[in-house]
C-alpha cells in the first residue's frame, strides 16, 4: 500500500472514530483525533487539519441545552483568558520542538484521568471555581496553542464544578469552539499551516459528523455516571496516544 494511501486511511479512521466518541460522550474530538493525525502527517499539519471538524462537532453541543447566556456570563473570565494564552502558545509552536511538550501533555492527561477515576466524588468549592477561572483559561489557551489539544485543564476544571452532565458538556464545548476559532484565525494569519491542509480540514467535516451521528445513537443508552466514566477513559486513551505517537 503506498504511504499516501496509508496516511489517508489513518486520517479518515481517526476523524470518524473521534466523531463516534464525541457523539457518545459530548467531548474529546480533537484530543482523540490528534494521535491518529500526528502519526500520519505530523503535529503542525494535524493541528490545522483537525480544526474545521472539531468546530463542526462542537457547535451544536455548545449552543444546546438552553443555558447558553448563563454559561457564557458565568464563565466569561475563563473564556476571555483563553485568547492571550492561545496567542502565546501558537508563538511557541512556531519556535520550539513540540515533542517534549506533547509528551508532557500526555503524562498530565493520564495522571488526571487516573485520579478522577479513583476519586469520582471530588469537587471544587464555589470559591475555588470562581478563583480558578482566569488561570485555567490562560493555561488551557497556552496548551491549546502549543499542542492543539484542548482538554487540559479545561475538562478537569468543569468536571469538578458540580455542574450536571449537559451543562458540563456545553461549558466545555463553548471553550473548545472559541479555542478552535482563535487557532484557525491564527494559523491563517501566520501561514503556519499550508492552505491545502486547511482546505482538507473542511472536507474532513464529513467523516467527523458521520461518526458523531453513530455516537449520538449510542449516547441515549448511557446513564450520566457512565458518560462521565467514558469521558475519563477517552482522556486516558488520548493521553496514551500522545505518548505513543
Amino acid at each position: 500500500m503506498p504511504i499516501e494511501l496509508q496516511a489517508i486511511t489513518i486520517v479518515a479512521a481517526g476523524l470518524f472514530l473521534a466523531g463516534v466518541i464525541k457523539g457518545a460522550t459530548g467531548l474529546g474530538y480533537a484530543s482523540c483525533a490528534l494521535p491518529f493525525l500526528v502519526y500520519a502527517i505530523g503535529l503542525k499539519p494535524a493541528i490545522g487539519l483537525v480544526l474545521a471538524p472539531a468546530m463542526a462537532t462542537n457547535v451544536v453541543l455548545a449552543f444546546a441545552n438552553g443555558h447558553l447566556r448563563e454559561t457564557c456570563l458565568g464563565f466569561a473570565p475563563l473564556y476571555a483568558a483563553m485568547l492571550p494564552g492561545i496567542a502565546a502558545g501558537m508563538s511557541l509552536l512556531l519556535l520550539v520542538d513540540t515533542r517534549i511538550a506533547v509528551a508532557a501533555l500526555g503524562v498530565t492527561i493520564i495522571a488526571y484521568a487516573l485520579f478522577a477515576l479513583a476519586t469520582p466524588g471530588w469537587r471544587l468549592s464555589m470559591r475555588s471555581v470562581r478563583a480558578l477561572q482566569m488561570p485555567v483559561g490562560a493555561i488551557n489557551g497556552l496548551v491549546t496553542g502549543l499542542t492543539g489539544s484542548q482538554v487540559m485543564p479545561l475538562v478537569p476544571y468543569f468536571m469538578a464544578t458540580g455542574l450536571d452532565a449537559p451543562r458540563t458538556v456545553q461549558a466545555i464545548n463553548l471553550g473548545v469552539t472559541l479555542a478552535s476559532s482563535a487557532m484557525l484565525a491564527g494559523l491563517i494569519y501566520s501561514e503556519a499551516v499550508a492552505q491545502p491542509i486547511l482546505a482538507i480540514s473542511i472536507a474532513a467535516i464529513v467523516p467527523a459528523l458521520a461518526g458523531v451521528e453513530v455516537g449520538q445513537r449510542l449516547r441515549g443508552r448511557l446513564p450520566e455516571e457512565r458518560i462521565r466514566t467514558a469521558i475519563l477513559v477517552v482522556l486516558l486513551l488520548s493521553g496514551l496516544g500522545l505518548l505513543l505517537r
